[in-house]
């Protein structure tokens, strides 16, 4: 009845308003104002106008055909201003990027990270600032160029390989997708806390579940972000959000609780320890910033880690071998090239990626025409600004459509064809970016802190399993399907490959 209530109250304020409607209808604006608008009506703004079958990225990238590359809506009550054009992009996440360096608040992305005291969803703050120098700093000594991660990716590239290899000799088709998150679930647990999991060990396996659950459940827009006070009437995707972030954070707090018991100066073995001294250290130089930093944000940047460096690399991996599937013409021609630049002696190493070129283009394309966040978090105008010629007031909220931007036609010709070959230089030797509207990772102070582990996970996950295997289609199965599913990532749809074990690799 409340809900019957709701709607028709909002039916009524929709009638009464269509002369508003229809002045406030989104006709371009002059240089020095704000950029062309969606129609609004008080309450909901613009929701009557995002009525579609299509996910938000792809609406988005429509509206441009009526409004052009940035315009703006109501969201409730919060304007939100989308950029669909490398250009306004660039001036959003570099030239003014302290600008709109801002997070908003919401009760999904609260409820996940303890009030906002993640990198991802955290305020532009001073406390902030140090927060994001620590664990970058913490990445680089265990993530980033370090051999010894290096060799924990290698390890679980061993892994996955005997798995794939044991369903080849049984001629089953495999679902690769567990199987590719255990291995990415590892890497993280070696860099966060030492430790690895088997795949059917209870407390991995309790992971898969609450992993899924949240990002089935937060940030993607729900009635309960735009209206908060929704949260007095049952609502199933809050109470599984809750349930999940439960169970992610005793699982955190054990961790952490077990790092700060065994902590050593003369010791480092792996990020939370880092994390740990680092915030030590701060707090001994006793300024405000440090003083901000609290056991809670420590906690939460490994939960960042979790989430983001586990679901974006796995969906990434499972987005390639779709493709590869589709395309089995790009698959042979790196699996040529691994044959002729490593041979059968050696298995792939990080310092090849200069030698496989092909391959390195085939990861960019794949980033390119399936981003795996294709809206990115929402930015925030600190101050009153611009973008182009449009002015921003402080407060709105700015989402970049990287959809629009790795699919502009303009920019790249052909977007919805799967071309690596886009990637590389006159000759086919060498990577190249061949236009500035390719942001895979964002930019700026909010670009993702996991690049450089991110990047390194896809080269040798696919290297290693592409030099041994070739993949297809299951007999009597569909090929993958190409549509995503959009949420926190836009992950493909469930499907399964038939592992054939290529010559040299039989055994």
């Amino acid at each position: 009845m409340a809900w019957f209530l709701f709607i028709s109250v909002l039916s009524v304020v929709a009638l009464a308003v269509s002369l508003l409607l229809k002045l406030r209808g989104g006709s371009p604006r002059g240089p020095g104002g704000p950029p062309p608008h969606l129609p609004a009506l008080p309450i909901i703004g613009s929701l009557l106008s995002l009525r579609s079958a299509d996910p938000p990225h792809l609406l988005f990238q429509r509206l441009q055909e009526k409004y052009g590359p940035t315009y703006s809506l109501m969201m409730g009550a919060h304007k939100v201003i989308v950029v669909n054009h490398h250009l306004h992009a660039k001036e959003v996440l570099l030239k003014k990027s302290k600008i709109f360096a801002g997070r908003a608040r919401s009760v999904t992305t609260d409820l996940l990270t303890r009030g906002g005291k993640d990198i991802a969803f955290g305020d532009y703050s001073p406390t902030w600032r140090l927060h994001r120098k620590m664990v970058h700093g913490a990445l680089c000594m265990f993530g980033e160029g370090s051999a010894s991660i290096e060799n924990i990716v290698c390890q679980e590239s061993r892994a996955l390989c005997s798995t794939v290899s044991e369903a080849a000799s049984r001629g089953v088709p495999l679902d690769l997708s567990p199987e590719l998150t255990r291995a990415v679930t590892n890497v993280v647990c070696s860099l966060c806390f030492s430790s690895s999991y088997d795949r059917d060990d209870p407390e991995f396996c309790s992971m898969l579940r609450y992993s899924q659950g949240i990002v089935d459940t937060v940030a993607k827009d729900s009635l309960v972000d735009l209206f908060p006070w929704l949260q007095i009437f049952p609502n199933a995707d809050l109470r599984l959000l809750k349930e999940c972030v439960a169970a992610r954070d005793r699982l955190l707090h054990r961790k952490y609780e077990e790092h700060k018991a065994d902590y050593s100066d003369q010791v480092q073995r792996d990020l939370l320890d880092a994390l740990l001294r680092a915030k030590r250290s701060a707090e001994n130089h006793n300024t405000a910033e440090a003083a901000g930093l609290s056991d809670d944000h420590l906690v939460m940047t490994v939960g960042d880690i979790f989430g983001a460096g586990v679901e974006t690399t796995t969906t990434v991996l499972k987005w390639a071998v779709a493709y590869l599937i589709h395309y089995p013409q790009v698959q042979t021609r790196i699996q040529e090239e691994l044959d002729g630049r490593l041979g059968l002696d050696r298995t792939p190493q990080l310092r090849d990626r200069g030698r496989l070129p092909y391959l390195e283009a085939t990861i960019r394309e794949v980033l390119r025409i399936r981003p795996v966040a294709p809206l990115l978090i929402p930015h925030v105008a600190l101050a009153d600004t611009s973008i182009g010629n449009f002015k921003v007031s402080k407060g709105d909220r700015v989402i970049v459509n990287l959809w629009s931007l790795h699919h502009d036609q303009q920019e790249w010709g052909n977007p919805d064809t799967f071309d690596p070959g886009r990637f590389l230089d006159e000759e086919g030797v060498s990577p190249v970016l061949p236009s500035p509207s390719y942001l895979p990772f964002g930019a700026g102070v909010r670009v993702c802190l996991g690049e450089s582990l991110a990047k390194m996970e896809l080269f040798l996950f696919l290297s290693w399993t592409l030099q041994r295997f070739s993949f297809s289609v299951p007999a009597g199965r569909p090929p993958p399907s190409l549509d995503g599913k959009f949420g926190v990532v836009l992950q493909p749809a469930k499907y399964e490959v038939h592992a054939t074990p290529r010559p040299g690799w039989e055994t």
